[in-house]
């Protein structure tokens, strides 16, 4: 087990990453605040996992209330939130009952929103069990649900107290869960770890092959840098904003076409080569370095090409994301790789011609 930590004064907490941690009901009892905790989990995740985590608290002395919630991104909305607010009240969940998010980004961002909001606020832990929640979903503390005008437009900065991130469970992900997850992954290389990027060109296969040391490595390199970023600029005032390259476009996608037809890292895959275009466009990059982006992405078994909603609906999408300051699209653009900025006043007719382009290729 390797044991990081998001530095936030007395708000700081551990993320611990290893294989079996599940188990190790030691790792998250001390964080409890009460022998009673709320699990929140969905009907994919719970006949793996569930019970193992279970019979961990229970050795500590620890009852636990199911909450089972149906799969998929379509239901990160307010119904689903609802019943999750209707079990806690009807299992009589207190002030210091903690809720646990079992599962992927979706299970943590809205078991998130439901801890920051139940009671003003509750005990919150995070276990996440895909790729793209262990590496970037579950650490930092933003949590919510969709909108159908747009992504994670509803929601609340609200820190866990540790991050359990068993890998063992990335054994019964299926491989397009595992693809999405690269996405977030590739993200680190390309706006803060040249380095990392190349090491990801070179060992892409031994992710995808499910290698136990690329992987934890993968994992280790890519929380680091969200705890760092997190860090730093807790509320994204600043340079985290950084960590959304490709979401701008990637939560137009997934609005645009519906959500859940898209995994979020499919979305976020595709609009990290629509910025990479657009980053060109500005005299940025080259037209070698957007094809080595697209490339890796490629490699990792991720789109290229995004899907043609239309210049139109693009425009208007994105001008719901939270980026957008005094009416104005901002983006995370690449100056090289490895060096991200978010760039404010980008002539819309560049961004014409980089949504064009996908058009054509879609």
């Amino acid at each position: 087990m390797e044991t990081l930590t998001v530095g936030l004064g007395e708000r700081s907490y551990p993320i611990h990453i290893g294989a079996g941690l599940l188990s190790r009901g030691e790792l998250i009892i001390p964080h409890l605040a009460q022998p009673r905790a709320a699990i929140i989990t969905n009907s994919v995740v719970a006949p793996l996992y569930l019970d193992p985590l279970k019979k961990a608290l229970a050795g500590g002395g620890v009852s636990c209330i199911e909450i089972v919630l149906p799969d998929g991104e379509e239901r990160k909305n307010w119904e689903t939130l609802n019943q999750v607010y209707d079990a806690l009240l009807s299992s009589r969940c207190e002030r210091s009952t903690a809720v646990i998010a079992l599962g992927g980004g979706v299970i943590g961002d809205l078991a998130g929103f439901a801890a920051s909001s139940y009671q003003r606020g509750v005990p919150f832990i995070q276990v996440p069990t895909t790729l793209l929640a262990q590496v970037d979903s579950s650490v930092g503390g933003k949590t919510g649900i969709n909108h159908p005008l747009g992504k994670n437009m509803i929601g609340a900065f609200y820190q866990p107290r540790v991050v359990l991130a068993d890998t063992a469970t990335l054994n019964t992900l299926p491989d397009r869960e595992l693809k999405a997850g690269l996405a977030e992954v590739i993200k680190y290389g390309l706006i803060r770890d040249f380095a990392f990027f190349e090491w990801l060109e070179a060992h892409v296969d031994h992710l995808l092959a499910r290698d136990p040391e690329a992987l934890a490595y993968a994992i280790r390199v890519s929380c680091q840098h969200k705890a760092e970023v997190v860090a730093a600029d807790e509320r994204e005032s600043g340079v985290r904003a950084l960590l959304n390259l490709g979401h701008t476009f990637g939560h137009a996608i997934e609005a645009g076409i519906g959500y859940g037809k898209w995994l979020h890292g499919e979305a976020v895959a595709a609009g990290i080569v629509l910025a990479a275009d657009l980053s060109r466009r500005l005299g940025y990059l080259g037209g070698p370095e957007v094809e080595r982006i697209a490339n890796l992405v490629g490699r990792a078994g991720l789109p290229v090409k995004a899907p043609d909603l239309g210049s139109d609906r693009y425009l208007e999408l994105m001008g719901v994301d939270k980026k957008v300051v005094s009416g104005k699209l901002r983006f995370v653009l690449l100056k090289k790789i490895g060096l991200a900025e978010v760039c404010s006043d980008v002539p819309e007719p560049l961004i014409l011609e980089t949504l064009a382009g996908a058009a054509l290729h879609a």
